[in-house]
């Protein structure tokens, strides 16, 4: 009698980090050097991935300037290139009123100025969660990569 299959967590095959300034600039950077990041990875600018990464970074990283902001800390930006996808994580160090859950965003009225920012996210992630930490939180948004064998099998040994 063998023992049941254990289902395998993604393998992180490349990863970059940075923080920034809970700013409205740090929040443009962080768009522009996930764009940067994904290119050298090998999806290109103006791919539906790099362009749908580019979208959550930018809704997550200006929300975390907008209502996770905590004066004198910064934010961080972490993209994962994991087995068949690219994973985006945005961290803040604000523990309070924490956004709401996937299937709970609430669409914004047509008059409103603000609340669109997860809508996009879970319109354009393949899936995204909400994570708690001490002190803040992380959202995380995962965008599937088609094909993600030849993007692999094209850089070849600068994966190993």
């Amino acid at each position: 009698m063998s023992a049941p299959p254990t289902p395998q967590q993604p393998v992180t095959v490349r990863m970059f980090s940075q923080r920034f300034s809970a700013t409205p600039l740090g929040a443009r950077l962080a768009r522009h050097l996930a764009g940067n990041q994904l290119h050298d990875w090998g999806v290109p600018h103006g791919s539906d991935v790099s362009d749908a990464v580019a979208l959550i970074v930018a809704e997550l990283a200006a929300n975390a300037v907008t209502h996770g902001r905590v004066p004198g800390r910064d934010f961080e930006l972490r993209l994962s290139l994991v087995t068949g996808s690219v994973r985006v994580e945005v961290t803040d160090t604000r523990a309070e009123a924490g956004p709401p859950a996937p299937g709970a965003v609430r669409e914004p009225g047509l008059l409103d100025d603000s609340g669109r920012g997860l809508v996009l996210v879970e319109a354009v992630a393949d899936r995204w969660e909400v994570v708690e930490r001490e002190p803040g939180k992380t959202v995380r948004a995962e965008v599937d990569v088609p094909r993600w064998r030849a993007l692999f099998e094209r850089v070849g040994d600068d994966f190993s």
